[in-house]
């Protein structure tokens, strides 16, 4: 029989937990104070994020909470966000992600890998998913120990390529080790990166030892925004000084969670957030919080927020399928002529770069015939000032030099073609 959560958990199902009041309650959590920060944490939480962003959760050592961490940071994202958020097992060794939700089908990220060429829709990748009841959705891993075949640094590159045009937050379970083949695409691609550690010597040591081999081939500055998570702190253990693993791991990352030790989540079973202590669920949110304060700056980087920190004006998030679409500069922004900015001009046909184009006369559109340079289509002579500009067969009057359009010809001699009458309605 399978090992299964239905088969190793008591039957007897446990009080529900939850860190926030029920609703309608008149009163809340902590002062005012408090609920205040709450909410400065929520509406980090729900930054809207108009790329895909990637997160990497990461260990040398395993058996340090990796999976427990994807799957409970996920779904808190899920939970808070209401948005697809998806976490794939990248394990080349048996992972266990897709036990941590309740399987709603038995395909893999290999079976995905296989299937990109037929992937067009949400609805198409859904087939190879399972959600749960957060909302966070799981791509699993084999782990028939049978399976020969390995999940490797092309295919998670092309996985990502698909995947990021449907899911703004991406959450990847790493396997344990730093050189197999999939970790350097899990490297190269990841905005986010989570180091594991437990409150031991030897897990301490590993975390630490993760950072100096990261900062020594390359990702120093993944390194400097990292998020190192302490977890499985016992409130009562008196052995290891968890303040002195804390106050190291500031010196070298961005900042540092502890995640005090729960029942629920050391079961290995599904993952449900109002079965974990109050304290256990209130650390996974302030660790969605830490995450979500480097949302503004992907997106800067990627042109997709202004400089002082709002969504450009003609910015949008990407329909489902699409990649999201470049803002277009707006006048007194960057990337007016002559102004520095993200945003670089090309120059259009028959103009130098470095001049701008001469304002009231129109150009002709690429294909066009009068543009010259096109092969196969001899030059045409701009009209006459005051010659009407044609369009779809009436004469529409122009400031300035026009150019025929396809079909047409322009009249010689100054003539102008007589006006036809408007199409019927």
């Amino acid at each position: 029989m399978e090992l299964s959560s239905d088969r190793l958990l008591n039957s007897k199902k446990q009080k529900a937990k939850s860190s926030r009041p029920a609703a309608g309650s008149k009163f809340k959590l902590g002062g005012k104070k408090e609920e205040a920060e709450r909410q400065r944490k929520l509406e980090l939480i729900r930054t809207p994020v108009l790329s895909c962003y990637r997160i990497a959760v990461i260990s040398l050592k395993g058996g340090v909470g990796k999976t427990t961490t994807t799957t409970a940071l996920g779904s808190t994202l899920a939970t808070e966000r209401q948005d697809k958020i998806l976490a794939i097992d990248a394990n080349p060794d048996a992972g266990t992600l897709g036990r941590r939700v309740r399987r709603e089908t038995g395909a893999t990220i290999r079976d995905l890998v296989q299937a990109i060429p037929y992937l067009n829709s949400y609805m198409d990748i859904r087939r190879f998913t399972s959600q749960a009841a957060s909302g966070l959705e799981i791509i699993a891993n084999d782990v028939d120990p049978a399976v020969s075949t390995t999940f490797n640094d092309e295919d998670y590159r092309r996985a990502i390529d698909v995947l990021g045009n449907q899911y703004p937050i991406i959450l990847t379970d790493s396997g344990t080790g730093l050189l197999y083949s999939a970790m350097r695409g899990v490297l190269d691609l990841a905005d986010q990166l989570i180091i594991i550690s437990t409150p031991s010597v030897d897990g301490a040591s590993s975390a630490s030892t993760t950072l100096d081999w990261l900062s020594a081939h390359g990702y120093a500055d993944l390194v400097s925004r990292s998020l190192t998570v302490i977890s499985g702190v016992r409130e009562t253990g008196k052995m290891i000084k968890v303040e002195d693993i804390v106050s190291h791991f500031e010196t070298r990352c961005r900042g540092v969670v502890v995640v005090p030790f729960d029942e629920h989540l050391s079961a290995g079973a599904e993952v449900d957030l109002d079965m974990m202590r109050p304290k256990v669920r209130e650390a996974y949110f302030n660790l969605a919080a830490m995450v979500a304060e480097d949302f503004v700056r992907h997106q800067q980087l990627h042109g997709l927020w202004t400089a002082n920190g709002n969504p450009p004006p003609v910015a949008a998030p990407p329909m489902p399928g699409q990649a999201a679409a470049q803002p277009y500069p707006q006048p007194g922004q960057p990337g007016q002529p002559g102004q520095p900015g993200p945003y670089p001009q090309q120059p259009h046909p028959g103009q130098q770069p470095g001049q701008p184009y001469p304002q009231g006369q129109p150009y002709a559109q690429p294909g066009q015939p009068g543009q010259p340079g096109q092969p196969g289509q001899p030059a045409q002579p701009p009209a006459a000032p005051g010659q009407p500009y044609p369009q779809h067969g009436q004469p529409y009057p122009q400031q300035g030099y026009g150019y025929p359009q396809p079909g047409q010809q322009g009249q010689p001699g100054g003539q102008t073609p007589p006006p036809q009458a408007p199409p019927q309605q």
